[in-house]
């Protein structure tokens, strides 16, 4: 009732729905003012007015809340309805309030900036959090935050000084400095006491207790430094079912040994227990009435038998966990490591596999070279009649002639002689020095459509 216009759909008559006498106006941040309709205009949520300031002047803000729930909120926090000092709404904002407000507002960020250098050039022990100008631009409202007092007389007259208008310092706490500012809590969502929460409570740390949280101050401690406003929201829950457990303190005696618990669950209305002798330490959970029956025989004189007798079947005995070293896994590279140890693996075993495919084609077929998939294919070729790295299908291996076969498979001619009628090199002293002979080609020039002449086979040189 205090946030969401709930009778906001419901028709009460035209003329009060219309012409609210007392209207609730916000301004920027969480602050909120009621104002009197004395024109009788015709206002709803939403809506930008222009009311009168209190210190001359006026001032912009947007309609929050009307109607019936507007009386409430003013009981609420003692404020008279027929009171001579509550302000008015002038009228509707026109185009030309709206500009000059913007303009002030445009203003606030370096204003506040200029105001820091001349709060830390006097050496005050204060921060200023956030700089509201009025609808007309002719004052400005200051707001800091600091432990103590401030004596800021001489802060104020240097700011107006710097900025011709006029000045009011206004001190808050922490947590309405944080709703002013704004932000993200750790539930991933926007603040709430910069969007709904106007009424700010203490937070006890029992409320957290109570809760069976941990007492952690980084994880219960807000944006403002305080605890979060947030524990409160179930407290009241958890006070109410928290009274059906048992005292923490109670112990319960079985044929065993003694019992003592060890921590509850109150949503699931579960009871762990712990013998005192245990030296492993092991948990056994109960659920809350069969540990209620527990202790009425206790309280009868009888002693029940072990606790595992008692566990129902979806319900075990809490195993011990197993310590795992996880240093370096919350490295942002860690994706990245394992992805490319993966990918070297894979790569790894292709070559492999090929090269095993690979030697299994050459035993199976003497002629293939290594490397060949097609068996009639030489090293690396295209055509199945070529030989390896020859561009020539008629040619064997490094060979241009197509009558002679690799590299000296023949034991008629000699080696490396592009001449078959020539014997090796310079075997003969009558014959001159290499490629001597004029109707042998030089050696470089030797192709596929070199004539020959001489026939024959060539005589098997002398060792």
């Amino acid at each position: 009732m205090d946030v969401y216009d709930w009778l906001s759909n419901i028709y009460v008559s035209e003329k009060a729905y219309n012409h609210p006498p007392v209207v609730e106006v916000k301004f920027k941040g969480t602050r909120k003012e009621y104002y009197k309709n004395s024109s009788n205009l015709e206002l709803e949520t939403g809506d930008a007015v222009v009311v009168e300031s209190s210190t001359g002047g006026w001032d912009l803000g947007y309609i929050s809340l009307s109607g019936d729930l507007v009386k409430l909120q003013m009981r609420k926090y003692k404020i008279d309805e027929n009171s001579p000092m509550m302000k008015k709404v002038m009228r509707r904002a026109l185009d030309n309030d709206m500009a000059r407000y913007e303009e002030g507002k445009n203003l606030e960020q370096e204003t506040m900036i200029k105001a820091r250098q001349i709060a830390y050039g006097v050496g005050l022990q204060m921060k200023i959090s956030d700089v509201e100008y009025q609808g007309d631009r002719t004052k400005a409202t200051f707001f800091y935050t600091a432990e103590g007092r401030v004596d800021f007389r001489e802060l104020i007259k240097n700011l107006a000084h710097s900025f011709r208008i006029k000045v009011e310092m206004r001190q808050i706490g922490l947590r309405q400095e944080a709703g002013r500012l704004g932000g993200i809590g750790s539930c991933g969502r926007e603040l709430c006491c910069s969007t709904w929460l106007t009424d700010f409570h203490s937070v006890p740390t029992t409320a957290a207790r109570y809760q069976n949280l941990f007492l952690n101050p980084l994880k219960l401690s807000g944006q403002c430094g305080r605890l979060k406003c947030c524990l409160n929201y179930e407290l009241d829950t958890y006070v109410e079912a928290i009274r059906e457990f048992p005292d923490e303190n109670i112990v319960l005696k079985t044929a065993k040994g003694d019992c003592r618990i060890e921590k509850t669950d109150i949503l699931k209305r579960i009871v762990w227990l712990k013998y005192f002798d245990d030296p492993a330490g092991k948990l056994f959970p109960l659920e809350l009435s069969k540990f209620k029956q527990l202790i009425e025989l206790n309280r009868d004189g009888i002693l029940p038998t072990e606790l595992e007798e008692h566990l129902s079947e979806a319900e075990a005995p809490v195993k011990e966990v197993e310590f795992k070293d996880t240093v370096g896994e919350e490295r942002l590279d860690r994706f990245d490591q394992k992805r490319k140890k993966k990918k070297n693996n894979n790569n790894n075993r292709n070559r492999r596999d090929q090269g095993h495919s690979q030697m299994q084609g050459n035993q199976s077929n003497p002629n293939q070279g290594p490397r060949n998939q097609n068996p009639n294919q030489g090293q690396r070729n295209q055509n199945p009649n070529q030989g390896p790295r020859n561009q020539n299908p008629n040619q064997g291996q490094k060979n241009q002639n197509p009558n002679q076969g690799p590299r000296n498979p023949n034991q008629n001619q000699g080696p490396r002689n592009p001449n078959p009628n020539q014997g090796p090199r310079n075997p003969n002293p009558d014959q001159g020095p290499r490629n001597d002979n004029r109707n042998n080609p030089p050696r470089n020039n030797r192709g596929n459509n070199r004539p020959n002449n001489q026939g024959g086979n060539p005589e098997k040189p002398d060792a």
